[in-house]
């Protein structure tokens, strides 16, 4: 793995079913990430993930990518657009550090409205995974 190289993207449907058991999963009760009409009250089109939802996907598309003996170290990441039910958020990474078996990886999740999230996963490599 070197400097700049970049992780083949990952595409992942949004539906209502994953924004709704993610929210469910990570215990977020919060109406708009499971009530449309409460979303449209607040001023949303319709319901919309929530942050440990995406930050699961990160580390999914990381830890895809590098192999099942891969640990994450640090995810680092900021939302942006919201990832509404019938997107397509597209992962891409790009590596931005590499120090011994440590990768430190810059990635970016789009949707049809913009950068849903962005930031950086630091994660130890064994020898021999992916590159």
């Amino acid at each position: 793995m070197k400097h700049g190289a970049e992780l083949p993207p990952l595409e992942i449907e949004v539906t209502r079913t994953l924004i709704v058991a993610g929210a469910i999963a990570s215990r977020d009760y919060q109406d708009v990430h499971h009530d449309a009409e409460s979303a449209r009250r607040r001023g949303s089109p319709d319901i919309f993930m929530n942050i440990l939802t995406t930050n699961g996907l990160v580390g999914r598309y990381i830890t895809d990518h590098f192999g099942p003996g891969a640990v994450l170290r640090k995810v680092a990441i900021r939302l942006g657009a919201p990832n509404y039910p019938g997107d397509t958020m597209v992962l891409t990474g790009t590596v931005a550090e590499v120090e011994g078996g440590t990768v430190t990886v810059k990635v970016i999740g789009a949707n049809g409205i913009g950068t849903h999230v962005s930031g950086t996963v630091t994660v130890t490599v064994p020898p021999g995974s992916a590159s």
